[in-house]
């Protein structure tokens, strides 16, 4: 059974991925407008922090001290798909802005779909399908229900922001010369795209969602595969972020010339959002380490992050312009989480030792015999089979 004592370290660590993902937003918004809106080269420069935070440090620490665990086919080709996944889910979200897809509904289809994508998938993948009860699925619905209205009813950005983060005078110079025909025409960006658009936009979103909901399942295999290797499945990660994110683009603009160009400001900017991105997958590989299961990890971590995103993005803004149900939604992503966390599906207890054992284990997908996890706090890996882990 999972030790309370490493509960909090699986907290922590959802936190730091909720945080550093609900920063990535605003931040790869910064570096983007920077760009002239560019959306290939911000791309390019979170493959590139990717590249140095994913495969580099990594690859130093295990030439020096080494890691528990070990490199394995199964290992590499799950956490492989898993590095995909999150960066298609990342290029999925770009090609919905560009088809005048608005974050007003684009991001709560995202943050709400991804999490309902996750559970399902983990509990087909653990065999736990069966044993979710009905305040396990209370608490999901409380999460993704929260997570929408937060993003719905967030405060509207102030004016100098409302296209992308440039400055007041970009940004009312069209409203000067259109006038009220220019915000409707916003309103209409929303609601009002032709039919190849709307499908466009809904594709990019379904993708996405399925991206990002199968990313933690996918890489909690990778990572199992490797006994419980936490730098192995993150080097991994990064080498997908690096052939999807930095070659494809670069390879892109070489073929099809893009409006924009490289500024310091835009690459440091996207540089920050990729770490951002970079380190939030860290804190997953990290959480699952101790004992975190991807079944409420994952739920946590989007849950968490729409809020993170839009706190940062209404810093400055007056309380009174701030909705009821914003606040509303904040305590039901809460309450949500916090239900999923105690409710989560759990195995059946196997009995100590023989091949009964290592059959649960198995379809847990745990490490049969491997090490307990307290056995050193150097380096932990996941419950062996015989501690019949409890979530």
């Amino acid at each position: 059974m999972q030790s309370y004592r490493e509960l909090p370290l699986v907290l922590a660590f959802v936190l730091l991925t909720a945080i550093c993902w609900g920063v990535y937003g605003p931040v790869l918004r910064e570096g983007q407008a920077a760009m002239d809106h560019s959306h290939l080269r911000p791309f390019i420069c979170v493959g590139i922090a990717y590249f140095l935070i994913a495969i580099v440090v990594p690859v130093a620490l295990l030439a020096l001290k080494g890691e528990r665990g070990g490199w394995s086919v199964a290992g590499i080709g799950w956490s492989l798909a898993a590095g995909a996944a999150g960066a298609l889910g990342a290029l999925g979200i770009i090609l919905a802005f560009q088809q005048r897809g608005s974050p007003v509904f684009v991001m709560p289809l995202v943050f709400g779909g991804a999490p309902v994508v996750n559970t399902f998938l983990t509990m087909y993948l653990s065999r736990t399908y069966r044993q979710a009860g009905p305040l396990f699925y209370a608490g999901l619905i409380l999460v993704i229900a929260g997570a929408v209205s937060v993003l719905l009813f967030k405060p509207a950005p102030p004016a100098h922001q409302a296209h992308g983060g440039g400055s007041a005078a970009e940004a009312e110079a069209p409203a000067a010369k259109q006038g009220e025909p220019s915000q409707r025409e916003t309103a209409a960006g929303s609601l009002g795209h032709s039919l190849r658009q709307v499908l466009l936009v809904a594709l990019f979103v379904l993708g996405t969602v399925v991206c990002w909901g199968a990313y933690g399942p996918v890489l909690h295999k990778g990572q199992l595969a490797m006994a419980g290797s936490r730098l192995r499945p993150f080097i991994c990660v990064g080498v997908a972020y690096f052939l999807i994110a930095v070659l494809a683009p670069l390879a892109l603009l070489l073929a099809v010339p893009e409006a924009g160009g490289f500024t310091f400001k835009g690459v440091v900017w996207s540089l920050m959002g990729g770490a951002a991105g970079a380190v939030g997958a860290l804190g997953i590989i990290l959480a699952f380490n101790f004992g975190g299961k991807p079944v409420y990890v994952m739920p946590l971590v989007f849950g968490g992050a729409p809020v993170v995103n839009t706190l940062v993005s209404i810093a400055g803004t007056e309380a009174g312009q701030v909705s009821p149900l914003f606040y509303a939604g904040l305590i039901m992503v809460i309450l949500g989480a916090a239900t999923v966390l105690v409710f989560a599906p759990k195995p059946a207890h196997p009995p100590p030792g023989g091949a009964a054992a290592e059959g649960a284990a198995g379809a847990e997908g745990d490490v049969p015999g491997g090490p307990s996890s307290a056995a050193s706090a150097d380096a932990p890996v996941p419950p062996s089979s015989g501690q019949s882990p409890s979530s």
